[in-house]
């Protein structure tokens, strides 16, 4: 994603204020969140100096981290840090904006707003790392239960159900349904990566993942196994 520029951010400013539900009652808020909310759903020159101030604090966040994950990220360089969290604040300035009706002051503004900042650098962080990778859609390799301390009995039973759900899920998925279930589920691709090769949404694919589940459980269910107890992972 291109980093916009410092200048991107201004417009913002002009666009009309959104509205802020009364969702919680304003004694119930503290002075500083309440001023916030003030500022930003306000006018002129007090809501753009509240929303300067909004991506300062966003971008703290970000930069925190970004920071808090280098030593774990061996494949950015060193200008990489900053433009990720500049990339970062920036979006989440955005979210924020959009969604200042959705806060309820269970927790002080910026607690909230700093939220924003921490996805979304976590979100660019994922990306990063795989954007020069292959999409893995095929299964690297199956949990291998050989090395597990189980007895002959155990050890029977739960390759009878490994090689159960790699049939079902041969046979009873769809292509699309195979390609996202193995995609999260052995091969650890980031679901919002993985959304985002395929041009498609978060939703759309934990709603394809709650599918593939589905017809996971009854095939093995209609064979006489149970998968509740191994529910082919989760997505991150």
């Amino acid at each position: 994603m291109r980093r916009p520029a410092v200048d991107t951010v201004r417009p913002v400013a002009s666009e009309p204020a959104p509205r802020v539900a009364p969702a919680s009652p304003a004694g119930t808020l503290d002075a500083e969140s309440r001023r916030w909310l003030e500022a930003l759903s306000g006018t002129g020159h007090a809501r753009d100096e509240a929303i300067g101030r909004l991506h300062e604090l966003l971008l703290r966040a970000a930069r925190f981290e970004v920071s808090r994950r280098r030593l774990g990220l061996p494949y950015l360089r060193g200008g990489d840090h900053d433009d990720l969290a500049q990339q970062s604040a920036d979006d989440a300035l955005v979210a924020v904006l959009a969604k200042l009706a959705d806060f309820r002051g269970e927790s002080r503004f910026t607690t909230w707003v700093y939220k924003f900042a921490l996805y979304e650098a976590a979100v660019k962080l994922r990306r990063r790392a795989w954007q020069d990778r292959e999409l893995p859609l095929e299964p690297d390799s199956w949990p291998d239960i050989a090395s597990r301390a189980l007895s002959p009995e155990e050890h029977a039973a739960e390759s009878e159900l490994l090689g159960a759900l790699r049939d079902a899920i041969n046979d009873a998925l769809s292509a699309h349904q195979r390609e996202v279930l193995v995609a999260i589920t052995l091969n650890d691709v980031p679901i919002d990566v993985l959304a985002e090769r395929l041009n498609t949404t978060r939703g759309a694919l934990y709603k394809t993942l709650h599918d593939a589940r589905r017809k996971l459980r009854a095939r093995l269910a209609a064979g006489g196994l149970d998968l509740t107890s191994n529910d082919a992972g989760h997505p991150r």
